[in-house]
């Protein structure tokens, strides 16, 4: 597995993890237990987000090396 295959599969990891955290949030009975899961939520937003950079930066290096 390489690099590019491994951030790709991190960042499906990232959505999966927004995507149950949002569902927590809203099936939560108590607002500390949604607050905590919309934390989760974005937390784990922002890491795709920051993936999606990571992949980006990973292509331009490999086409700044053809």
């Amino acid at each position: 597995m390489d690099e590019d295959d491994r951030t790709e599969e991190l960042e499906i990891q990232q959505a999966d993890r927004e995507s149950a955290e949002r569902r927590r949030a809203d099936d939560d009975p108590t607002e500390a237990g949604t607050a905590t899961h919309v934390r989760r939520a974005e937390k784990a937003a922002y890491l795709k987000e920051k993936l999606a950079e990571r992949a980006a930066s990973e292509r331009e290096a490999e086409t700044g090396r053809d």
